[in-house]
């Protein structure tokens, strides 16, 4: 039996969106991004001090990584900071960062390919991301830089590519 119109009853829900920003979401207020964006430009001197903490972190967790191997909550805890570093490299101004811990978390992303990745690549991610950091080595505008993530990318590549359906 076909449904009549008096049969559906159509409820509307509120777009929260457009309420929070005070009107339709094609309409941008240039002032509040203006806003944003001097906000944005009174933390950039923060960023370097951010990242520094994240490295630290991805760097204890290696330590860790060093004595007991990837497998366990070890190379998962070690994974976990590789895969933050790989959103907020870029975010802080280091989009090499994010490009070495991106290549980093293909070696480990799952818990089959800790139990076999070579310990000393993973490591070498590592090492290039701390020194992106302390030489200030933002992008891929540095040539050794370049070819060393190029390196570290391709032996990443090389080892996934098993694991690629």
């Amino acid at each position: 039996m076909a449904k009549t119109n008096s049969d559906v009853e159509m409820i509307a829900a509120p777009n929260m969106l457009q309420i929070k920003i005070g009107g339709p979401i094609g309409a941008v207020d240039m002032h509040l991004i203006e806003k944003a964006e001097g906000a944005l430009q009174a933390m950039r001197s923060d960023f370097v001090l951010w990242l520094e903490d994240e490295v630290e972190k991805l760097e204890k967790a290696a330590v860790v990584v060093r004595e007991k191997g990837l497998k366990g909550k070890e190379g998962e805890d070690l994974f976990i900071r590789a895969h933050d570093l790989r959103g907020l490299g870029s975010t802080y101004e280091f989009p090499l960062i994010t490009r070495l811990a991106s290549s980093m978390t293909k070696l480990i992303d799952i818990p089959e390919k800790r139990q076999v990745a070579p310990l000393g690549l993973v490591l070498a991610h590592v090492n290039a991301i701390r020194a992106a950091l302390v030489q200030n080595i933002r992008d891929s505008g540095d040539p050794i830089a370049d070819e060393l993530a190029g390196e570290l990318e391709a032996m990443a590549i090389a080892f996934e590519a098993p694991w690629k359906d």
